[in-house]
């Protein structure tokens, strides 16, 4: 695994495929440093979507794409043992994060194109320019649902936004973020609400990292201010990300996201999701998807110090889920879909 820091140049990119690698930003060492990390094989892969190297549901289904594109590239099997290599890189990367369902999305996508090759290398030809195919259509997806999104966005408005669901939660351009991008692309003056999303501070070291980048107007808030900021300030909206929509419209996103969407309700701020349709999972129930817990010591420590006293009990859920009567409407690359959802969503299948 190399690393290389880049200076500010261009777009955010956060998953690209160079000369035989996998290219990626490490996010964990953001905001201070914007390295590069080149990885050869699909367990570095794996390893970087669990340790939230790379992260963001269509960053990290992209990014396993790419993984089984290493895993088919090293092998020296036969085609059947191919296949199960393949099967076994799909099942390791797909374990990595439970909730976002780009994740399986994208696997399964890929591996759908291997089992109708015929020999090995067409197998391995096919898996990477399906990944690569991905990788061009996430960008042009989010440019869709940027278009589609900026006409929610008025010239002045203040707009909230948690987690991040940008160009680092993407490919690049990104979902929420990518409404804004857009919005102001179109020559609207906008002014960005950040929370900081505890207990891994996305907020802070992702979207405010990014949104300065880019050169857009943004401000930081605490978790815990999100309430005085719609009752004192003049939010018009607020823009989320997703990492799965089901049919009912219940939306799991980083958590804190259920709490943003009752207060923004509670003071009459419309609330919107941007996702693209890869996130949209109209075969499962609310029961039949696992809420990722993440590890005790993103709450107990930042940057290996202690702030809570040794062996206290800890939930750390990655994740939450936002009902569909706080949604005012998903901003998708086929437009922006309001209630009722279940016969919106049909529209769309």
């Amino acid at each position: 695994m190399e690393e290389k820091v880049q200076e500010n140049s261009q777009l955010l990119k956060t998953v690209s495929w160079d000369n035989g690698r996998l290219v990626m930003i490490d996010q964990t060492k953001l905001p201070n440093a914007l390295v590069y990390l080149r990885l050869s094989h699909y367990m570095e892969v794996a390893s970087a979507i669990k340790n939230l190297v790379v992260r963001g549901a269509p960053a990290i289904g992209v990014a396993a794409a790419f993984g089984l594109a290493l895993a088919a590239s090293e092998s020296t099997s036969d085609l059947n043992i191919l296949m199960k290599e393949l099967e076994n890189a799909q099942s390791t990367l797909k374990s990595t994060r439970p909730t976002a369902v780009n994740l399986s999305w994208a696997l399964e996508r890929v591996m759908k194109k291997a089992k109708e090759q015929n020999n090995v290398g067409d197998v391995k030809h096919a898996i990477l320019e399906e990944a690569l195919r991905m990788s061009e259509e996430d960008i042009e997806i989010n440019k869709r649902i940027g278009t589609h999104g900026s006409v929610l966005v008025q010239d002045r408005d203040v707009v909230l936004t948690h987690c991040n669901a940008g160009s680092l939660a993407t490919v690049a351009y990104g979902t929420a973020l990518g409404v804004i991008r857009a919005a102001c692309q179109s020559g609207k003056r906008v002014h960005v609400i950040a929370t900081e999303t505890r207990p891994v501070m996305q907020g802070s070291r992702l979207t405010a990292f990014e949104l300065q980048y880019d050169g857009i107007d943004v401000s930081l808030i605490p978790d815990t201010a999100v309430g005085h900021t719609m009752a004192s300030r003049k939010i018009k909206s607020v823009i989320v990300g997703a990492d799965r929509v089901l049919r009912s419209g219940h939306v799991f996103n980083k958590i804190g996201t259920y709490q943003v969407a009752l207060i923004a309700s509670q003071h009459d701020i419309p609330f919107y999701v941007a996702a693209p349709l890869s996130t949209f999972d109209f075969k499962n129930n609310l029961s039949d998807v696992t809420i990722e817990e993440r590890p005790s010591e993103e709450v107990t420590q930042i940057n290996g110090v202690r702030l809570a006293p040794q062996g206290v009990r800890v939930l750390n859920p990655a994740f939450d889920v936002t009902p569909p009567e706080l949604i005012s409407g998903f901003v998708t690359e086929k437009g922006v879909l309001t209630p009722p959802y279940e016969q919106s969503f049909r529209s769309i299948c």
